[in-house]
């Protein structure tokens, strides 16, 4: 890596594409504030409760994808670029010690923990890109230090007050999300060009892919930790191997051709612009299985409320929905077994109340079963833009 010069900061395209050991690190720690919003969802399982970690969990992951891009963007083994991934990291751990007292006078630690974070992440790259005479990146970084200022503010006064204000939360993530997906519009700086979208490598299709598998973890991670807290019961350790099952399926799942769609669609930018937002309806499916395990676990047996069978039921469905997105969107391709698949384990929904929820998860993880052992043909993308049949 040059260490001088305007390409200094900036990723060369001839450079490496594998991640760092310092990224592998940051992936582990924001993995570990899924894991603690899984249990705060298995404790919340409500409307309100589910929406209240949604919001959250968005925060979260929208740290993390903005950070990755950062290092696909910039040589992540330069010291400017580590200082972000290390500043990202503390305000995550931040983020997940305040997530169990949110409501309760802690809100102002997750709100200043998420703006410090991209607000230090803005002015680190302005300042060194400054210092290179990088003009382009430096007004790239200045347009997404913006509209962090912007959001910033309604994070900020909406904890001011000790309780959260969900109306003001919600209104700085939605501007996150939309100034995200318009490509930051900037008085005077203008957006993001699409070009730089299409300069992605395939350093952030194995960001991504890493971060998912390591996710995928927390569900047999979560009710792990729950069951080790009580007896080993026959059927308490049945349903950690159902866990265990799910997890693996849903890896199964979203590890075919990922990595190929993400390397097809690179050339019209399209990962790199619906990546994040359709891998956040996957990550929510992996908060709401692994707190629907974490409730199995305790409770394997007897009838199974109707937040349970949203969580058990609506948890691998998301991720099944999220997958089928990240399919149709970079590939502009149906991938209709996925889809016909999917309503599979729903049926079953006017019953299911009186089943045991052990027997409701055993049942989603066969429809999870059917989505890879159905012969299918449809057809999906592989790199070169060129279509190839598919049993996905």
């Amino acid at each position: 890596m040059t260490t001088g010069g305007t390409a200094a900061l900036v990723r060369r395209p001839d450079g490496s594409t594998r991640a760092t050991l310092l990224e592998l690190l940051f992936d582990v720690v924001f993995v570990a504030s899924l894991a603690l919003t899984s249990t705060l969802l298995a404790g919340r399982h409500t409307w309100s409760g589910a929406a209240m970690v949604l919001l959250m969990l968005t925060a979260i992951w929208w740290t993390w994808s903005v950070t990755s891009t950062t290092t696909e963007f910039y040589d992540p083994q330069q010291r400017p670029i580590q200082a972000i991934l290390m500043v990202a990291m503390v305000g995550s751990v931040g983020m997940a010690a305040s997530l169990p007292k949110i409501s309760s006078g802690h809100a102002l630690v997750f709100a200043i923990a998420y703006v410090g974070t991209h607000v230090i992440r803005g002015i680190i790259l302005i300042t060194s890109l400054h210092k290179q005479h990088h003009r382009s990146a430096m007004i790239r970084a200045a347009r997404f230090l913006f509209w962090f200022l912007v959001s910033g503010v309604f994070w900020i006064t909406g904890a001011l007050s000790g309780t959260v204000s969900w109306t003001l939360w919600t209104i700085a993530i939605t501007i996150d999300l939309l100034s995200a997906a318009a490509r930051y519009p900037t008085p005077w700086l203008g957006r993001v060009p699409l070009d730089q979208y299409e300069r992605t490598t395939a350093h952030l299709g194995e960001r991504y892919q890493q971060f998912v598998i390591l996710a995928l973890g927390d569900i047999i991670l979560v009710p792990t930790l729950q069951v080790s807290r009580g007896d080993f019961g026959g059927l308490r350790v049945a349903a950690l191997i159902c866990a265990f099952a799910v997890m693996l399926l849903l890896w199964q799942v979203y590890v075919f051709r990922a990595g190929e769609l993400l390397e097809a669609g690179a050339r019209a930018g399209r990962p790199a612009r619906v990546a994040p937002y359709t891998h956040l309806v996957m990550l929510a499916g992996v908060v709401g299985t692994a707190a629907s395990f974490d409730l199995i676990v305790t409770r394997p047996t007897g009838t199974t409320p109707v937040g349970w069978l949203l969580l058990i039921l609506g948890g691998p469905a998301l991720f099944v929905i999220g997958r089928v997105l990240f399919t149709l969107l970079v590939s502009m391709v149906v991938p209709w077994r996925r889809t016909l698949c999917l309503p599979l384990p729903l049926l079953t929904l006017p019953w299911a109340g009186r089943w045991p929820p052990l027997l409701v998860a055993t049942i989603v993880a066969l429809g999870l079963l059917s989505h890879i052992l159905i012969p299918g043909a449809t057809r999906e993308t592989t790199p070169g833009l060129r279509l190839r049949r598919s049993d996905d």
